[in-house]
């Protein structure tokens, strides 16, 4: 069973920083993958970046080096740093893992392919 636990959001101005944690319970396991995702009200959950076990990473289009996905296996934790908030990064923040498998560089996530699941941290990015 793993379990995922988020913490970091909050309330910024536009163009200022955030940083995201993810305490994951991952690390009995030899070959797994993690990500964010992000949703708002009556949209659908979308991907933002994504990590393996290997340290293999993808991310959103969107994403246009803004955010930055890392990992501290010592810690068991995913990161993810986000600079230059804009009001439309504005979200429910979800943190996925998914076991036995890897990350594709440029793939685009998919919630259907992650198992597990966080409750969610908010960020609200004003102008």
């Amino acid at each position: 069973q793993v379990q995922l636990q988020e913490s970091g959001g909050g309330s910024v101005q536009s163009g200022g920083s955030l940083k995201l944690s993810c305490a994951a319970s991952v690390n009995t396991y030899s070959r797994y993958c993690m990500a964010w995702f992000r949703q708002v009200p009556g949209k659908e959950r979308e991907g933002v970046a994504g990590i393996d076990s290997d340290g293999s990473i993808t991310y959103a289009d969107f994403v246009e080096g803004r955010l930055t996905i890392s990992q501290d296996n010592a810690k068991n934790t995913v990161y993810l740093q986000m600079n230059s908030l804009k009001p439309e990064d504005t979200a429910m923040y979800y943190c996925a893992a998914d076991l036995g498998r890897g990350i594709v560089p440029g793939q685009t996530l998919s919630k259907g392919d992650f198992g597990y699941w966080g409750q969610g941290t908010q960020v609200t990015v004003s102008s």
